[in-house]
């Protein structure tokens, strides 16, 4: 199995997970150079809030600082629209890394998954 086939499969089984949770989902995009991290609401199929690395506001000196702080980001959008509660969507991603520091500082800044 090549790592492309592992990623699919790694995202078939998160999704398979969370489909049927009924809470807004936390969903994680990333780049070689920048990361992304959505609210999305399945019920209506619209994006309630989002962060990323590319905003004016996140000044880093490395990607795991800069993933920890758009989590922080994104728990403050995700306060200020009302959601408390969601579903970590980590896509095909491992959990580690900036995939983690994103997930911690959503959670330090007072998500809850």
């Amino acid at each position: 199995m090549n790592k492309r086939e592992r990623y699919i499969q790694r995202r078939k089984r998160t999704a398979a997970r969370i489909k049927y949770s009924g809470r807004p989902r936390l969903s994680v995009f990333r780049s070689n150079r920048a990361i992304y991290a959505q609210i999305v609401d399945d019920s209506l199929g619209k994006t309630l809030v989002s962060a990323s690395s590319k905003e004016k506001t996140i000044k880093g000196k490395g990607k795991i600082e800069v993933a920890t702080m758009v989590g922080e980001l994104i728990a403050q959008k995700g306060l200020k629209a009302k959601i408390t509660k969601v579903v970590f969507d980590k896509g095909g991603y491992k959990y580690h890394g900036r995939v983690k520091a994103l997930a911690e500082g959503a959670r330090k800044g007072g998500l809850e998954f």
